[in-house]
């Protein structure tokens, strides 16, 4: 017996933006099928789709995750190596999207499917919620960190 798979659809990308834009795609089920198969194509290599009606100064672009350089601090992982520091992301990419032609949120995306939305301070005052994770987990960050020793005048 031969089955017939379902042909693979192109994901939307004007839904792709709404949803990453939105103050929590996974709260939204509209949103999730489309952002999930948007970081599985991201893993394979695919582009970023594209969105004809996204208008001017609406947009959205997606870069690989390099630590440290790439990497938000709370997200980015050191160990010794053999010949220096190795560092490492939690995350794969990150997928920025512009609104107005201003910064408005970072999607951070691993291959397992998980993401932090980093929003910024556009988003913030526009949205009367938003996701806190990111906030949040560089909060914790930055406590664990070790104080900075006094200047030292006489050394």
């Amino acid at each position: 017996m031969l089955t017939a798979s379902a042909p693979a659809h192109a994901v939307d990308g004007c839904a792709v933006l709404l949803c990453l834009a939105a103050p929590s795609w996974r709260a939204i089920s509209q949103c999730v099928p489309p952002i999930k198969q948007l970081f599985r194509d991201l893993a394979r290599g695919k582009g970023f789709p594209t969105c004809a009606m996204a208008g001017p100064g609406n947009s959205s672009s997606n870069e690989w995750a390099h630590a440290p350089t790439n990497c938000p601090p709370q997200y980015t992982r050191v160990k010794e190596g053999r010949h220096g520091p190795i560092y490492s992301c939690d995350y794969t990419g990150a997928v920025a999207i512009n609104v107005d032609g201003v910064p408005w949120a970072r999607t951070w995306w691993s291959r397992d499917g998980s993401t932090v939305t980093e929003f910024a301070s556009a988003a913030k005052k526009g949205l009367p919620t938003w996701d806190n994770k990111f906030d949040d987990d560089y909060a914790a960050w930055l406590a664990a960190q070790p104080p900075n020793p006094p200047p030292c005048y006489s050394c």
